[in-house]
């Protein structure tokens, strides 16, 4: 199994003049953190997308050596997009025709990858999302939007805002998605393109299904200053990894 991990973003408004996954949780960059999950469950091949001081990144990660993982690198001239980043060439070279998982370089998570590995391999579709409830989370504003999900785990739309009245609870982008190498069919190859602006709208619209994994983990995306002194908060409460 590979893995996907987006580090390009700019991350202004947190105002460090770093990429933004490199801000560091209990001495620990969010990068890192993701990548020790990653080794936690078994994936120890991944690829790191750059572009903002990418030089910061691959100083820091290496070859991935130091955590007994492998890593490469696809660097971006300009901003691709979340989808728009698998159609770089060095993603292309990286992936083959494996199914993969996708990171949001810059979210926090403990979420447990293999359960949600079992449960997209129990779908035979082309891409599970995994979801957190916006009432239950420490962080509603990740990635953006709100999806519709039904009782069987179907997503039936992406939204703007909570959808009131129709009986259909609104759920938010985790940021994590297991995804089949086909999908790269529907990534247009000119960039940007973005997975929930774009990418999983259109498969819905073209008839796919596509399946969400609801998660009870805590996800938190580390785009203001707040977000960080929160993700600290919990890794206190929580005591030390145990990724090892």
């Amino acid at each position: 199994m590979k893995a996907i991990i987006l580090a390009a973003g700019l991350g202004s408004r947190l105002g460090l003049d770093i990429p933004k996954p490199m801000y560091k949780i209990n001495g620990k960059p969010v990068l890192e953190h993701n990548i020790l999950l990653l080794k936690k469950h078994g994936i120890e091949d991944v690829c790191i997308t750059l572009h903002y001081k990418w030089d910061v990144i691959k100083d820091y990660c290496g070859d991935g050596s130091k955590w007994n993982v492998k890593i490469q690198y696809s660097f971006e001239s300009e901003l691709l997009g979340t989808s728009g980043a698998l159609k770089n060439k060095e993603v292309g070279n990286f992936l083959k025709k494996d199914q993969f998982f996708v990171i949001y370089g810059d979210n926090y998570t403990d979420i447990n990858l293999n359960q949600m590995l079992d449960f997209h391999n129990g779908t035979k579709l082309i891409a599970t999302i995994a979801l957190f409830d916006p009432e239950k989370s420490l962080n509603s504003g990740i990635a953006g939007g709100v999806i519709e999900m039904d009782k069987d785990n179907n997503l039936n739309s992406f939204i703007e805002g909570k959808s009131k009245g129709n009986g259909i609870k609104g759920y938010v982008n985790a940021g994590i998605y297991v995804l089949e190498h086909k999908i790269l069919d529907m990534i247009p190859d000119k960039p940007p393109s973005d997975f929930g602006k774009d990418i999983f709208p259109k498969l819905l619209k073209n008839g796919y299904k596509l399946k969400g994994y609801l998660t009870d983990s805590f996800v938190l995306a580390i785009d203001t200053k707040d977000a960080l002194s929160t993700a600290e908060e919990v890794l206190q409460k929580r005591g030390k990894n145990d990724y090892n």
